[in-house]
């Protein structure tokens, strides 16, 4: 990723053309409101390049006996509890 570009809400405004045309050359812009960054404007192939969700499949069955020996009954009783 390159260096960011950081400018105000107000000035993002007025500029967006030029900002979009920043992004489609591979720059990134950080958006700030009242100097706090609030958006980032970032090229689409850094947007999507984050880590793909994992399976949960690895994860099956690593709950069992989590919530006693007869789960049902514990969620039958968390539910009641719940719907008071």
């Amino acid at each position: 990723m390159r260096k960011s570009t950081h400018i105000g809400a107000e000035d993002a405004r007025n500029q967006l053309p030029e900002l979009l045309e920043a992004a489609e050359k591979g720059n990134s812009t950080i958006i700030s409101k009242y100097g706090r960054p609030v958006a980032a404007l970032v090229p689409i192939e850094e947007y999507g390049s984050g880590s793909p969700q994992r399976s949960l499949l690895p994860l099956r069955g690593s709950g069992q006996k989590l919530w006693g020996k007869d789960c049902v009954r514990a969620f039958r009783r968390l539910r009641d509890e719940w719907n008071r």
